[in-house]
């Protein structure tokens, strides 16, 4: 009878070491900080671009509460794989290195940072989080890649489309499409994900204060 209970014992330690293998891979994955393994079982380099607030104290102040919808994006946009263009027209993605999080989600953290940052509005969102808001950013992002066009290092190459919507009906007040392109330092992921940051703060910063003139102009039109 002692041997059966030693057996179970055992397989019950075994069973227990299988199911804290995941919880220590999450564990080795943060203390690793960039690295990972990827699909090919090759260390990948993770990369966040640092996105500094940097608002228009000229910029008018508005008493709305905005929501940012999750931005649209195609396939190959909407993933952690970095896309770039070596040549017009051929897009491929770096070996061995990711986003932390998709270029949607870069997007929509920055607008957020820039709208709260610039204080200009009674209450900022994401779309989905229970705010009672009376307008609607919506974005479409349409490339976020590094675009050699033909240069020796490639440049930030970020365009969306953005769309203001207000009042019960949610009639559109404003729309525009916004392109920034930001050549980095060099040929390494390192020196593309910097210039990108630099990228995503241009383009939260102008569709930041596009959004807050139009409401304005729309308020006084309104008048």
């Amino acid at each position: 009878m002692k041997q059966g209970t030693g057996n179970r014992e055992q397989g019950t330690a075994a069973s227990s070491r299988r199911a804290a293998l995941p919880a220590i891979m999450v564990a080795m994955l943060a203390m690793g900080g960039c690295a990972l393994l990827g699909g090919s079982h090759e260390p990948a380099t993770i990369y966040a671009p640092q996105v500094a607030p940097a608002p228009d104290p000229a910029w008018p102040a508005l008493d709305w509460q905005l929501s940012i919808s999750r931005p649209e994006a195609s396939r190959i946009v909407g993933t952690t794989r970095i896309a770039v263009r070596p040549v017009p027209g051929e897009l491929q993605v770096y070996k061995g290195a990711l986003w932390a999080k998709a270029p949607d989600e870069q997007l929509q953290d920055a607008l957020l940072g820039e709208f709260e940052a610039s204080g200009k509005l009674r209450a900022v969102a994401r779309q989905g989080s229970g705010m009672a808001a009376d307008h609607r950013l919506e974005l479409d992002v349409r490339r976020f890649d590094a675009d050699y066009a033909g240069n020796a290092a490639p440049a930030a190459t970020i365009e969306v489309g953005a769309m203001l919507l207000g009042g019960e009906n949610r009639d559109v007040i404003a729309s525009r499409n916004f392109v920034q392109a930001v050549p980095a330092a060099g040929t390494d992921p390192a020196q593309v994900s910097q210039a990108f940051g630099q990228a995503l703060q241009a383009i939260a910063h102008d569709i930041a204060g596009w959004t807050l003139q139009s409401g304005a102009a729309q308020g006084k039109a309104a008048r």
